[in-house]
């Protein structure tokens, strides 16, 4: 999926809250009240109050910019509010994508969590959020503070306004050539700074190898380079702030200097000094500090916004079609079984052994499966990857023939529930922690499923359905109960059990796995006491020569790897590598394994 460019991505954002921009126009057209009225009112003063020798009327209109000048800061207020409206819905959503660019990079293959990059992203985020607001201010303010200057220029003259026009439009044409140098200097700047930043920490990390290593100069060296990087970068940069010195003297100083040389000739047109005064009034008070604002802004805060939106937006992955809701495909004829996987491999790192490889299995409506083998074999894997939470290198999973990828991660609740190993209890009552994935299960329900369960003493020792859990007093085996229970009352008709009962006796694991046995729906046990593959219907075992399914008493006969999890060594002929191969096919397991 292509990552949207900045320029996009605001125009997006803006897109987005058309109503709020809208408002905050509004507002700003009021605020520029006082540069509309400015220069008029000093031209009506001039002539016609303290030129006159009408000394009340000159304070006259005086007075009604004041109050021009009073309602536009009571605009002022309402045009901050809504720059809010427009600036904070923007910043979650850069949040919430690099929270999800963080959860994709440390659940997905070979990821692990790590706080430093996602601290400073968020970093980011607050540095995209102050100059996107400062953004949408100048230009905003520019906008409407030189568009309502112009008018007043156009009522007072129009050649006037054109002599003034022209070089604002001038400077303005030269600070924009200059923005996309800029914006390359500001990221060379930037890179820079980072590749300085990381030479500095991985020199201070290793001190002690470099010194043992005598690699003291080298590394000292390489450091320098960084700094004279960093330091050339500052320097461009620094040189590329004479342009927009040149774009504010062009389009903020000109105007000024070609009203006053053509004053005269204005004069002898019949130009009133009123006016000529209210012109320079109009440049000096709003189109001078309205591109002044402008050009520091872009060249400032702006750059800095394209810059680092952009590192967010290509370090950040955006949330794939398979996140939202898609169009599942269609279901194959007939009753589809209730997983399917095909093809599948799955490794953690590109360069890692894969985990499963060319690992397809049917699995019908209502079936007990138990998943057993060695540690690191694939089993908490392949229990991952039926629920959908981690990404196959290759291949499909289908639940109840919907493709897993294509279910929006709200939806997949309705097609399974994972129990892992280690619970999840939240603070609140026993009731809304068992009701959390059914929350229309009434009382009597809950109470059977605890029954059932065996976890009627548990919750009677709680206080009943109505007690608050604190799970820090909870045990490890009180909250995989509390779990299982939820599991139980969830709609979903397939449940995985990813050890989930590995902190339960005997016999209370025993009780948990005949209810979900006899629960309506398919069952899949990841197994960590082989007394669960004993209870199961089918059993699938990985080893190192692949994986292989059957029965209990199947497999203590034709798998070495299956007799030796059992604990039965003696007294049971190995099947040949062609019967075993041939039970594998039988099944309905297929591997990539040889």
């Amino acid at each position: 999926m292509s990552r949207p460019g900045v320029g996009r991505t605001t125009w997006r954002a803006l897109r987005a809250r058309r109503r709020d921009v809208g408002r905050l126009c509004a507002w700003s057209l009021v605020e520029s009240l006082p540069a509309l009225l400015a220069g008029l009112v000093v031209a009506r003063a001039v002539d016609q109050g303290f030129l006159a020798g009408r000394f009340a009327v000159g304070l006259a209109w005086l007075s009604g910019l004041a109050v021009a000048i009073l309602v536009g800061a009571l605009a002022t207020g309402r045009v901050y509010r809504s720059l809010g409206e427009v600036v904070e819905p923007f910043r979650d959503e850069l949040a919430g994508l690099v929270v999800h660019g963080a959860l994709h990079d440390a659940t997905g293959a070979g990821g692990r969590p790590d706080s430093a990059p996602v601290a400073r992203l968020t970093h980011h985020v607050e540095i995209v959020r102050d100059t996107f607001g400062g953004l949408v201010m100048v230009v905003r303010g520019f906008l409407f503070t030189a568009g309502a200057a112009l008018l007043g220029l156009l009522a007072l003259d129009p050649t006037v306004a054109a002599l003034v026009a022209a070089p604002l439009l001038v400077g303005l044409a030269v600070f924009a050539a200059a923005l996309p140098a800029m914006l390359t200097h500001q990221r060379a700047q930037v890179r820079a700074g980072e590749a300085l930043g990381r030479a500095a920490a991985t020199a201070l990390a290793g001190h002690r190898d470099v010194l043992a290593c005598g690699a003291e100069q080298r590394t000292v060296a390489g450091v320098d380079r960084r700094v004279d990087d960093h330091d050339a970068a500052e320097r461009t940069l620094a040189r590329m702030s004479a342009l927009r010195s040149l774009s504010l003297g062009l389009g903020g100083w000109l105007p000024v200097v070609v009203l006053l040389l053509a004053a005269p000739w204005l004069v002898r047109r019949g130009l009133s000094t009123g006016a000529v005064l209210g012109a320079l009034v109009y440049v000096t008070t709003s189109l001078q500090p309205a591109l002044h604002t402008l050009v520091q802004g872009l060249g400032g805060g702006g750059l800095r916004y394209a810059v680092t939106l952009e590192r967010i937006l290509r370090t950040c992955r955006p949330p794939s079609h398979s996140d939202s809701a898609a169009t599942p495909a269609p279901e194959p004829a007939g009753d589809p079984p209730a997983v399917r996987v095909a093809d599948l491999t799955f490794r953690y790192g590109p360069r890692a052994r894969p985990i499963l490889d060319g690992f397809s299995m049917d699995l019908p409506e209502g079936e007990h499966l138990a998943v057993v083998g060695p540690s690191g074999t694939g089993k908490s894997t392949l229990a991952a990857l039926i629920a959908g939470l981690v990404e196959p290198e290759h291949g499909t999973v289908h639940l109840a023939g919907r493709p897993v990828a294509a279910v929006a991660p709200a939806d997949r609740a309705a097609l399974r529930v994972l129990v892992p190993q280690e619970a999840y209890v939240f603070s609140g009552s026993l009731a809304d922690n068992l009701r959390y994935l059914s929350p229309d299960a009434d009382d009597p329900t809950v109470e059977t499923a605890l029954a059932v369960l065996g976890a009627a003493p548990l919750a009677r020792r709680l206080g009943g359905l109505a007690a608050t859990v604190d799970p820090a007093t909870l045990s490890a085996g009180e909250r995989q109960l509390i779990a299982a229970v939820r599991a139980y009352l969830a709609p979903a008709p397939l449940v995985i059990l990813d050890e989930a009962t590995c902190h339960l006796d005997p016999t209370l694991e025993a009780t948990v796995e005949w209810a979900f046995a006899r629960r309506p729906g398919t069952l899949v046990v990841i197994a960590h006491r082989i007394s669960s593959a004993v209870r199961a219907c089918r059993v699938l075992v990985f080893d190192e020569d692949g994986p292989m399914v059957g029965s209990h008493q199947e497999l203590l006969s034709r798998s070495p790897a299956y007799r030796d999890l059992v604990g039965h060594w003696d007294g049971v002929p190995a099947a040949s590598p062609g019967r075993v191969a041939a039970d594998r096919t039988a099944a309905g397991v297929r591997s990539g394994h040889g």
